[in-house]
């Protein structure tokens, strides 16, 4: 729970649109505002902004909410106590992000907010945020250099920088120590030994599951759509000749049709010949290796905090091998955005001042499991200390983001129509030939759909 040093609150769909009607109406909910604040941050609040606050919208829970917490708190502490910050946490995915552009479009948006890198590129092209200058990061002491190049190189929109990365989170491999161990897959320092080739993770499973009885690998197949996706989209981009799903800014789908298929077949065969289960949904794959039914377990790595409180697991984590050409894993990254309004100076100088700050306890981020996007951290002797973070750091190196389109992303309408076929395919109900060729169908509506946001 939030501290006195600030006001934090989930918000509900019904609050919102209570704070939003009172601005779209010309009405402010609190009385009259002044400096930063916003008629829907009174709304949502029921008290007037002081000229200091800083306003910030995320969409963070579970356990990167309570990390946010300590974090936002402290920034309470060091700036002004209980008036110098105010937090509001809405739903994860489209809503969230339906929020942010309908408070921008209102006149009412935070000060700062939290997007996924691949759909703040979204919102920059509808010219909902504000552009961040080499001059505003200088502000606080901060440059370009001082970010993971991918990321800093990814979120930019036609050469110009639109968001501020805090994290990398990919795809990753989490491995039973206990039960690698006794199927010869650990080095003499526990490590992982190397796994390499579709061959070799086919050998590791077999190896695996013959001392769970159960399972070599698990992943969810069932009531879950990103997963899959990020699953195979990991894959496929280890693959030399591989080209983006989407070109044309999403008018256009530009798969490899013919590497498309055999990878779908590949991670067909895996769960069809019993090496990976069938039916598994998101809780489901992660406890089967908790419990020991499974060597691995493939998901992002925001799941360490889940794997830390199971008593007695011992485990590891890795990026996720290189089973064909190249490494390579999908992810994306959380990054801070400035919603555009028009800004003084001071309010300018505040709001970089508050995302300098969230970098600085970049440390207490990286304990969910993320990757620091900034480096001063990342390069630190206490991070390279953190395990089992450490271990796959170096993966935000090889990421591989969405393709940019107006409907893809983190929680998207193309992450869920393909990732829906993808599920499918993974629990032997279609055929990859079939699955592709709905996935295709469904997203012909929106290839043939002009972009909203032009």
């Amino acid at each position: 729970m939030a501290g006195p040093g600030f006001r934090s609150q989930s918000v509900s769909r019904r609050t919102f649109l209570r704070g939003a009607l009172g601005t779209a109406a010309g009405i402010s909910l609190a009385g009259g505002l002044s400096g930063c604040g916003t008629a829907v941050g009174a709304g949502l609040f029921g008290s007037e902004l002081s000229p200091g606050t800083v306003t910030f919208w995320n969409l963070f829970g579970g356990g990167d909410g309570a990390r946010l917490q300590t974090m936002l708190q402290t920034y309470a502490d060091q700036h002004g106590g209980p008036d110098s910050l105010q937090a509001a946490t809405f739903t994860w995915g489209n809503p969230y992000y339906t929020k942010v552009t309908l408070a921008t479009i209102g006149g009412a948006p935070p000060d700062v907010a939290v997007s996924h890198l691949t759909r703040e590129k979204n919102l920059a092209r509808a010219g909902l945020l504000t552009e961040i200058t080499d001059d505003m990061l200088a502000l606080v002491g901060l440059k370009p250099s001082d970010f993971n190049a991918k990321a800093w190189e990814n979120q930019k929109v036609d050469g110009k920088s639109f968001a501020i990365p805090l994290d990398t989170h990919p795809f990753v491999l989490y491995y039973n120590t206990d039960v690698c161990e006794k199927a010869g897959l650990l080095n003499s320092d526990g490590s992982l030994k190397e796994i390499k080739g579709t061959q070799g993770w086919e050998d590791a499973l077999k190896a695996g599951k013959e001392v769970t009885g159960a399972y070599g690998a698990s992943v969810a197949t069932v009531s879950e759509l990103a997963t899959p996706w990020r699953w195979f989209q990991t894959l496929y981009s280890q693959r030399d000749g591989n080209t983006p799903w989407l070109g044309d800014g999403g008018q256009k789908l530009t798969y490899n049709k013919e590497l498309t298929l055999d990878t779908m077949h590949w991670m067909q065969k895996l769960t069809t010949s019993g090496l990976m289960p069938t039916t598994t949904d998101y809780a489901g794959s992660q406890t089967l290796m908790f419990t020991g039914q499974s060597a691995f377990y493939l998901q992002g790595e925001w799941e360490i905090t889940t794997a830390q409180s199971i008593k007695g697991l011992n485990f590891g984590i890795v990026p996720v091998p290189t089973f064909y050409d190249t490494q390579a894993e999908q992810a994306d990254s959380h990054t801070f955005v400035l919603p555009r309004m028009d800004r003084t100076d001071d309010q300018v100088l505040r709001a970089m001042t508050f995302i300098k700050s969230m970098l600085d306890q970049s440390m207490t981020w990286a304990q969910g499991g993320h990757i620091p996007g900034y480096l001063p951290t990342l390069n630190s002797a206490e991070y390279k200390a953190l395990r089992p973070q450490s271990n796959y750091a170096r993966a935000a190196d090889t990421v591989v983001y969405d393709a940019e389109a107006w409907y893809s992303g983190s929680g998207s309408t193309f992450e869920n129509t393909v990732g829906a076929q993808l599920g499918l395919v993974l629990q032997g109900l279609t055929s990859p030939e079939d699955g592709l060729a709905t996935a295709r169908q469904l997203l012909t509506t929106y290839t043939n759909t002009p972009s909203p946001l032009t």
